[in-house]
């Protein structure tokens, strides 16, 4: 074609077919580059003429530099965009909207607009996007179970408890979510371990017709800490035990069949050494909190004979440790094998000191083998979840199976069940009546067939035509529960929507309010808000700080957990998440927070007096998370502020860059901020780490394992926790940092609404869901932000309640210019 000249605010453009020429400069077409030049030519684009002057000043002032047709910086040539037609470039525009509420643009250390500029600037795109966008419904694929909401529904539906972990592939994440529809795939290695999987958990809720002998070792967990003369551990009640009792382990086991089993201690502190005979004790064994046998070891007696005959005196006493009987019905059951507390006041210490030393404690774990005579299944949780019917006689048994069947697989495939789905399920249960288990075992196959269905694995929105739909009360019911429960509808909310009652917003809230009020809404924290918070798992740091020990941690969850619920599951201002002055403590926590007046290994709410510990920024768990084992880092510290609570995550480094702040050997100790400052020289490096620096430098006076210092033992220096924001804004220290915070009133409530309508949905948010996202925002600000409002806003929202065609996505895809933008976190050293 000939060529055609087109007038900008800048330079002319030249097009032909083989591409653009731009001051003499060939620029090969791409589909980006076709995107913004032909709405360049459908809205006339004059750069100058613009919807408002100062945001046409802000862009010429701080943007067009970089991000113009000849440098082309991220993919955006803003001055090719107008500002008469935002909606039609909004996938840009949402990106920029991200980018200024961070305060992500302009870098660091290049000119930056005014705080009110910018405000005004994002408010002017997003009531503009919000007001002239078509609205779009995106898309959700069919949908595998994850592996922890298999293990979730099957609890829910027979009543196993499994560790998904441990008989299930791991998830892939997306932004720390792993019920992403897109993401769960269906290898055939994983379908092999998955029909493993299903008929593991079949037998365990039916139970063995024909058990088998087994021999199960079962580890003390965290051995390191548990042993060893004078540890607390040993020497303590554990949290969850019976009162007066110290020490121990539990665990949980799975009994075959009704019929006696045998408890063998593999190590009580009795070797060549043996302190732990110096005192007697008394070893009892609990099964679900019920004591099925004890024993008496320690004291003068075995205390001699370890002493005298070594290695074989200890066998002597290992033997009084063996072939401990219980008779146990089927099912799983906790298990704990603990010792009664003695009274400090029997102290055996000459000094006089109030001291009980050298106890027994358990070494190595506890194994458990059986069945022995077995008698039987009894009516145990799994099997009265089952059995509907118990068939009398053999005439009985198919029309039983079938009450089974159906009763089962309506609650597993979230649906009525009709006759053509007992066609395909009986002949399972046919096959397995006819093993030598009989009835039982037909159902053991019934029950895996059912849990291996596609109609249980899969959840599937079908949509046949290009317009979105409505979701039936069936699909609704499905979405609402794995969302609030990540396991399916319970029977009551099945039978709302096979009624129809689910279509009314009125009756869906009173669901939502019944659902956040059940225990099962616990899944609400372990499954989103500790993913969204990236503190599900803090095994990934491992400190060097001799002092920190795995209860501390497992202390650390168990804080977290307790104080996210008491904000979001207690329907508090999701700023409290900030603000909260109070957490939950034992003794052990309290002291490694410097907190006194903490006694005993119970967890309580205990109100905190210093600021600083106050909130998200002050819990031992986000400290540790966002540290390396061997030091503090202001890096990752600053890109969890901006990602996880402004929602505005920064770009990861470019490629080949040093990013190890360790010391080098030989180099003087010096602080960690010493050393960013030296590499925020290069102004490459300054470009980012300025603007992700500053929130992390706030929360430097915290150590690794969040102990407040007020100087770095390494460098021997006091601590400078002061910082300037890339907005010109200086900070000093966590209660500033939470103050500026908290000044971006409507930051925290975005970004938790943006992750759990993720969560909810199934999928990524695109672009065309901002506008839905605000809506719901701006509705909750009318509830102070509260977390049930926000879930509520979400329910009622159309991206929940509708479907979209498969196309659209494609189609956006097509038509949106292609400006992609990194939003990975800066995990660099």
């Amino acid at each position: 074609m000939g060529k055609k000249v087109v007038k900008t605010g800048y330079q002319p453009l030249r097009i032909s077919s083989s591409g653009l020429t731009v001051q003499g400069k060939n620029l090969v077409f791409t589909q980006s580059l076709m995107s913004l030049v032909c709405l360049a030519f459908a809205s006339h684009a004059v750069f100058g003429q613009v919807a408002d002057d100062s945001s046409n000043t802000l862009i010429q002032t701080y943007c067009v530099e970089c991000h113009n047709l000849e440098d082309f910086s991220g993919g955006v040539a803003f001055d090719l965009m107008d500002l008469d037609h935002v909606s039609e470039e909004a996938e840009v525009w949402e990106k920029a909207i991200g980018k200024l509420r961070g305060r992500l643009m302009p870098p660091a250390g290049q000119p930056q607009p005014e705080q009110d500029e910018v405000n005004a600037f994002v408010s002017f795109l997003e009531t503009t996007i919000d007001t002239s966008t078509t609205h779009h419904i995106g898309h959700v694929p069919i949908q595998r179970l994850n592996r922890t909401e298999f293990a979730t529904t099957v609890k829910g539906l027979i009543g196993v408890e499994i560790d998904p972990e441990q008989i299930l592939p791991s998830e892939i994440e997306v932004e720390g979510f792993d019920n992403i529809a897109n993401a769960l795939g269906s290898s055939p290695s994983f379908l092999e371990q998955y029909i493993a999987a299903t008929r593991l958990v079949a037998t365990q809720a039916v139970g063995a017709p024909q058990p088998k002998f087994a021999n199960v070792f079962h580890e003390l967990p965290d051995r390191n800490i548990g042993f060893g003369f004078g540890d607390n551990v040993s020497r303590n009640h554990i949290d969850g035990f019976p009162l007066g009792t110290r020490g121990g382990m539990s665990f949980t086991h799975f009994f075959p069949a009704d019929g006696e089993y045998r408890f063998n201690i593999l190590d009580i502190d009795a070797g060549l050494y043996p302190r732990g005979m110096e005192t007697a004790a008394t070893m009892i064994i609990l099964v679900d909190g019920v004591e099925v046998n004890r024993v008496e070891i320690g004291g003068p007696e075995d205390l001699a004979i370890a002493t005298r005959d070594g290695v074989a005196g200890g066998d002597v006493i290992l033997a009084k440790l063996a072939d401990l009987s219980a008779n146990v019905e089927v099912g799983t059951h906790e298990v704990i094998v603990t010792f009664i507390e003695r009274s400090w006041g029997a102290s055996n210490n000459a000094t006089g000191s109030g001291r009980v030393t050298g106890m027994p404690r358990i070494g190595l774990g506890v194994e458990v083998e059986g069945p022995f005579n077995p008698s039987g299944l009894s009516l145990s949780e799994s099997r009265e979840k089952i059995f509907v019917c118990q068939p009398a006689e053999l005439a009985e048994e198919r029309f039983c199976a079938e009450d089974i069947a159906r009763n089962l697989a309506t609650q597993a495939f979230r649906r009525p069940v009709s006759d053509e789905d007992l066609e395909w399920m009986m002949p399972f249960y046919e096959l397995g009546r006819a093993e030598e288990g009989g009835f039982d075992s037909g159902v053991i196959e019934l029950v895996t067939a059912i849990l291996s269905s596609p109609d249980f694995l899969y959840r599937s929105l079908r949509i046949e035509t290009d317009e979105p739909r409505i979701l039936n009360d069936l699909e609704l019911a499905s979405r609402l529960s794995f969302f609030l429960w990540s396991q399916g509808p319970d029977v009551e909310l099945l039978e709302m929507a096979a009624t129809g009652q689910l279509s009314d917003p009125d009756t869906i809230e009173l669901q939502v309010t019944r659902m956040l009020a059940d225990p099962r809404a616990q899944s609400l924290i372990e499954n989103f808000a500790l993913a969204w918070l990236n503190l599900d798992e803090l095994n990934a740091i491992q400190p060097i700080d001799q002092g920190f020990s795995n209860a501390m941690r497992t202390n650390f969850e168990t804080e977290i957990r307790l104080f996210l619920s008491s904000v979001l599951l207690e329907n508090r201002p999701v700023h409290e998440l900030l603000t909260a002055d109070w957490t939950f403590l034992n003794n052990t926590l309290a002291n490694q927070y410097g907190i006194s007046g903490v006694l005993g290994t119970q967890f309580r709410r205990v109100t905190l007096e210093n600021e600083y510990r106050w909130g998200l920024l002050g819990k031992g768990a986000t400290l540790l998370r966002t540290s390396y084992s061997d030091r503090t880092s202001p890096v990752l510290r600053g890109a969890w502020v901006l990602d996880r609570i402004m929602g505005t995550p920064p770009a990861p480094p470019p490629p080949n860059v040093e990013v190890d702040l360790s010391i080098r050997e030989g180099e003087a100790p010096t602080t960690v901020r010493a050393r960013l400052e030296a590499h925020r020289e290069n102004p490459t490096c300054q470009a980012c780490h300025g603007l992700i620096d500053p929130p992390g430098l706030a929360l430097e006076n915290f150590d690794v394992t969040g102990r407040w210092r007020d100087v770095d033992p390494l460098a021997n220096a006091v601590i400078d926790a002061s910082t300037v924001l890339t907005s010109g804004k200086k900070l000093n220290g966590p209660i500033e940092l939470r103050e500026h915070l908290l000044s971006l009133e409507d930051q925290l409530p975005t970004t938790i609404t943006k992750r759990l309508m993720m969560y909810a949905l199934n999928r990524e948010i695109e672009y065309f869901d901002m506008p839905q996202v605000r809506k719901i925002v701006s509705a909750a600000a009318q509830d102070n932000y509260t977390f049930a409002s926000i879930i509520t806003g979400i329910v009622n929202n159309d991206a929940f309640r509708m479907q979209g065609p498969e196309e659209h996505q494609d189609t956006m895809a097509s038509v949106a210019t292609n400006n992609s933008v990194a939003t990975n976190n800066n995990e660099g050293r």
